[in-house]
């Protein structure tokens, strides 16, 4: 009997605290050695003067969703993870929605039965909360937690999701009381319906207003009153997706005040721009999502957000939905008012490889700071670290051997989603993924996905790390 089944020799391993030189040994799934030399393995995989980094956590991506408007996702947990798993991603965290009317229960049960036997990578689910009713909050969602369901998104927009300031804090309120993480997408849903309006009865209703019907402010408002809320009950807060530069400057200062507040951006907020919507035809309908993209000096924010520390995680908020599709972008043909047209762009596959190469192949962050963006930090913000988001003797052997000197143009035809775009497309990039591993089982080889459906398995989420502050037990808590 061999020592390990599996060998990753001379590579240059990274994780979130340093990087080394050395061989990693793989036995059952996990890694059981790290040494400058290891002997003895059913197979050895040559990394020598290659970066080797741990799989990616994509902590925010929608597969499978059910929508209330008709559209279906694109991807399932098949073409999902497929995709995922060819961009150096191993682990995905979806969203299980609770439909309004509707139990959490069924919305676990529902989701349990998509993702049966066909995820490639590993995978737990968020919850959607859209109808905190008192069984919810006093029993459903503190049972969750307990099961492993511990974190929990809410809507500030959107008619069929959004939640009021008082139901926002009745959710609040159990994620201090059981150690929960909220994560709050922020926008402002009263000034998105005045704006809508007044665009569509002076006619701007191509794809382009939808940027303009989401301006700055509207972020920074939400942003603003998120924080409040959270503040309000002492507990830790996630604001995702976030791209407009005043909203990152409310997140610094509440940071720099010693509040728990985390942020999360995606690439759409780097290499897109509002320009991008204005695309000739109905061609910007590829490019909206919500907060939609700003200009390019604001790019830059995003850039200093992910190196000075403002964010934390870097998501794909991959939403997948055809283009030509009467069931995607189409729904409502290339006539309807851009706020008929489903929000969300693919993103699951090109993460890692945008970030790795314009942030760390162009020297704006270092190579540690983007393992911690895209696997450590949110492996430790969700429950599943140690076990995931590093390179560690007990981890799950989660790899990315990277192929540093590999140049490309990014095209559709070259990913392995089931959307019939890229918002990349021609993006030249330097750096992808050569093998990838996940759980020791080699998913992604020389541009070949090689993992098999039902390899991925459920990962229940802890408490968040109990390094992450969660408050004092909100029995305790008095207004001021």
């Amino acid at each position: 009997m061999t020592a390990f089944d599996t060998i990753v020799r001379g590579g240059r391993v990274a994780t979130a605290a340093d990087v080394v030189t050395c061989d990693i040994g793989i036995k059952d799934g996990r890694v059981a050695a790290l040494a400058e030399r290891l002997e003895d393995a059913g197979r050895i995989i040559d990394a020598a003067g290659k970066t080797v980094t741990p799989g990616g956590v994509d902590g925010h991506c929608h597969l499978d969703q059910p929508s209330t408007d008709g559209t279906v996702a694109a991807d399932d947990f098949l073409t999902g993870t497929r995709s995922a798993a060819a961009g150096g991603t191993t682990t995905v965290i979806p969203f299980a929605l609770q439909m309004r009317g509707h139990s959490l229960h069924e919305a676990i049960e529902d989701y349990h039965g998509r993702a049966q036997g066909k995820a490639l990578v590993d995978y737990a689910f968020h919850l959607i909360v859209t109808d905190p009713t008192p069984q919810v909050t006093g029993q459903e969602l503190p049972a969750l937690i307990q099961d492993g369901y511990s974190s929990f998104k809410i809507y500030m927009t959107y008619d069929d999701l959004m939640l009021n300031d008082g139901q926002i804090l009745d959710v609040l309120a159990v994620a201090r009381r059981h150690q929960g993480i909220v994560m709050i997408h922020a926008e402002n849903s009263d000034c998105i319906g005045w704006l809508t309006e007044r665009l569509e009865e002076a006619g701007k209703t191509e794809p382009r207003y939808h940027a303009t019907s989401r301006p700055r402010p509207v972020e920074r408002e939400a942003t603003h009153r998120a924080i409040t809320l959270a503040e309000l009950l002492d507990v830790p807060i996630l604001i995702v997706h976030v791209s407009a530069r005043e909203a990152v400057r409310e997140i610094q200062r509440a940071q720099a005040r010693g509040l728990k507040i985390f942020g999360e951006t995606c690439p759409q907020y780097l290499f897109l721009t509002e320009d991008d919507l204005a695309a000739p035809g109905f061609e910007g309908a590829k490019c909206i999502c919500s907060p939609p993209p700003r200009d390019k000096e604001n790019q830059q924010v995003i850039w200093d957000g992910l190196s000075n520390g403002t964010f934390q995680v870097f998501s794909s908020d991959h939403a997948p939905t055809r283009y030509d599709d009467p069931k995607g972008k189409m729904i409502r043909g290339t006539k309807a008012s851009f706020r008929w047209i489903p929000n969300g762009i693919p993103g699951i596959e090109t993460r890692l490889p945008l970030l790795y190469s314009e942030g760390v192949g162009k020297g704006r962050i270092d190579l540690s700071t983007f393992v911690a963006l895209t696997a450590t930090n949110a492996a430790k913000i969700y429950g599943l670290y140690p076990r995931k988001g590093t390179i560690a003797v007990g981890s799950d052997a989660d790899i990315v051997i990277w192929d540093d000197e590999r140049e490309l143009t990014l095209t559709n035809d070259m990913l392995h989603h089931n959307v019939d775009y890229t918002p990349y497309e021609g993006t030249c990039l330097k750096g992808w993924p050569a093998t990838v591993l996940c759980r020791g089982q080699v998913v992604f080889e020389d541009g070949e996905v090689k993992g098999q459906p039902g390899h991925g398995e459920f990962l229940p989420c802890a408490q968040p790390e109990k390094a992450v502050p969660v408050g004092r037990p909100v029995t305790d808590f008095q207004p001021a």
